[in-house]
């Protein structure tokens, strides 16, 4: 885990400009709190920060001379197959010294140019500059885990791991695209790239950029492919099985302190039994310390709901014992939560989510005291359909996305002017229909198979997005390296295949649960679903609803004009009398309708964002 910033510019001399890119390195310290690099050439400069999980961290940015030029390489991220990557590189004819991953990667590109990410797996964000060519590669991993940001301007382009790194350079202002308001009023709706600031793009998932003197072009090196699954039900358990011990062998660390969240259900209980196995393999001494949270207020506020039927903490205590891990369980206030919400803005360095990343933030901190990398569960939902939508019938069959609910949206809100201009409704419905086409089709499929195809890349595509942005910012921030097994290119290609009857047999999740039928305790088996954990305090939905009835009826505020006062004030009172009655996302209580526009408010504040 590392950050990476960088600035090609073809009309300017950057080597009179080593303070800002010294600038734009330094802010990403806290993602690579170790050690700190910086190359630069007349018309390219890399920057980067290392976090060390083992031994010295490698020297980056790494520079290679070829003839009277320069190939330089800067990646941030982990790779999981560096010993085939290093003998494929050597039987190929290519030469290594230290076989980590900036030599190994530079090395795989002298060998076979941008296609070399093919043969990647890992997470990871990567910026090639060949002084050859005068180009620069800038490449991110499959499922999009690591972050990698760009801002192309005429004659240069700045890069960075997050939008820090690029505002720290002055050619960059930082603006508010007002078309973009529905992704900042709902980020699970961002198409792949997508981001709320005028001009800064986000390296799509599974895509490789080039950049020369005559502009950007892109290449998809990947994508799901739609094939028959002519496995029987115990053949694919087993499939299953086998993937997901080899996945998360590749991500334990080889020394040190290891860590993994657990809720006590079946995904993170899986990846925490599978960590614990494969340590006393090597090491019958070394322990596995696991970790989740609870809220002071459960007691008296808890209320249990479709997605979160009941509180962790008693279920990831059993998981632990059961499976033999040291467990720890953090107990946060909303005082707490208020405390470091702000900080959590700074590891995004764009709108939050408030008390969901704060609880985050709060639980990686106390991880980070003791380890450098913890595993998680993060994505079998979306990868094994976990969630209740899933098996709603109704749900499946509306031409909308499924998680999005019924309920009340932010951007059908704005003010007339920016409505006519915005066309919230019209922006959904093509948002869904961009996706709807990108489907990787099975010719001859079934109708139910088919939609269903459909109902999990929808799930595949936003939604996951901001799970994996959440889980990766929060922890980064912190110098904690969280790796997700359940995202691994070749678990996901396997499991897109399986047919929906397959993966629900027995009910949720149940192809997962066959395929680890024996490292789970029954508690986790017999579990309901239940999501990441959110306060239910009176205390925090006052705050929220106090906060939004300044933003919107106050003229000081920033936002104040860009929503019609009067149908804002009409949601601000349905919400605090708790009368919506239809579905919300992500299955969290009314006042978090509200999350979106506070933190929209305090990110344009405290950055300095400009609308228009």
């Amino acid at each position: 885990m590392s950050g990476l910033v960088g600035w090609i510019d073809f009309r300017h001399d950057l080597g009179t400009q080593e303070s800002v890119i010294h600038a734009m390195t330094n802010t990403m310290q806290s993602r690579g709190p170790d050690a700190k690099g910086i190359w630069i050439s007349r018309n390219a400069a890399l920057g980067h920060r290392a976090l060390t999980v083992s031994g010295l961290p490698a020297e980056q940015p790494l520079q290679e001379r070829i003839g009277t030029e320069t190939v330089a390489v800067a990646v941030a991220g982990d790779i999981y197959n560096l010993p085939e990557l290093a003998r494929e590189i050597e039987g190929a004819g290519g030469l290594l010294k230290t076989g980590g991953s900036p030599e190994v990667l530079l090395q795989a590109y002298l060998l076979w140019g941008d296609r070399f990410v093919d043969r990647v797996n890992g997470v990871f964000g990567f910026a090639i500059w060949d002084g050859r060519t005068q180009k620069v590669l800038l490449g991110r991993d499959r499922l999009g885990i690591k972050p990698l940001y760009y801002y192309e301007y005429p004659g240069g382009i700045l890069f960075a791991s997050v939008p820090k790194g690029i505002m720290a350079n002055p050619r960059f202002k930082a603006r508010l695209d007002l078309h973009a308001l529905p992704i900042a009023l709902q980020p699970r709706l961002a198409m792949p790239g997508e981001t709320p600031l005028a001009g800064l793009r986000e390296v799509p998932p599974g895509h490789v950029l080039t950049y020369a003197e005559s502009g950007l072009t892109r290449r998809r090196y990947w994508r799901l492919t739609s094939e028959p699954h002519h496995d029987s039900f115990d053949d694919t358990a087993r499939r299953v099985r086998d993937l997901l011990d080899d996945v998360v062998g590749r991500q334990l660390t080889s020394a040190g302190p290891l860590s993994a969240m657990l809720s006590g259900g079946v995904d993170s209980t899986s990846i925490a039994a599978l960590a614990v196995r494969r340590l006393r393999q090597d090491d019958a001494d070394r322990t596995l310390d696991t970790y989740c949270i609870q809220f002071e207020s459960d007691p008296a506020h808890f209320v249990a709901t479709e997605l979160r039927p009941d509180v962790d903490a008693p279920y990831a205590a059993a998981a632990a014992d059961f499976i033999g891990s040291r467990h720890h369980t953090l107990t946060a206030t909303v005082h707490d939560l208020l405390d470091v919400v702000r900080a959590t803005r700074s590891a995004r360095d764009l709108p939050g989510w408030g008390q969901f990343d704060a609880s985050m933030y709060l639980l990686f901190r106390q991880i980070r005291n003791s380890s450098a990398v913890a595993l998680t569960g993060e994505a079998a939902d979306e990868v094994f359909g976990g969630y209740p939508y899933f098996f709603k019938q109704d749900v499946v069959e509306r031409a909308r996305f499924p998680w999005l609910g019924d309920g009340p949206r932010l951007s059908r809100y704005l003010s007339p002017e920016l409505t006519a201009l915005i066309k919230p409704e019209e922006d959904e419905r093509a948002r869904y229909s961009q996706l709807m086409s990108d489907v990787p089709r099975l010719p001859g499929e079934d109708a139910e198979n088919a939609r269903m195809r459909e109902i999990f890349y929808l799930g595949l595509s936003g939604p996951l997005a901001v799970i994996l942005d959440r889980k990766e910012r929060m922890s980064a921030s912190l110098g904690l390296d969280v790796r997700v097994p359940f995202c691994d290119h070749r678990l996901v290609e396997y499991a897109w295949n399986v047919p929906w009857a397959m993966k629900s047999k027995g009910g949720v999740k149940g192809l997962l649960k066959a395929a680890m039928a024996d490292v789970l305790p029954p508690g986790t088996v017999n579990r309901k679903k239940s999501a990441y954990p959110h306060v239910q305090n009176p205390s925090y939905d006052r705050t929220l609803i106090r906060e939004a009835l300044w933003i919107v009826n106050d003229k000081a505020s920033p936002l104040a004009g860009l929503f019609d006062t009067a149908g804002m004030n009409g949601l601000i009172r349905q919400i605090s009398a708790n009368a919506i009655r239809s579905e919300l996302p992500g299955g969290s209580n009314q006042a978090a309708l509200l999350i979106q526009l506070v933190e929209l408010h305090n990110w344009v504040h405290e950055y300095g964002v400009s609308l228009g």
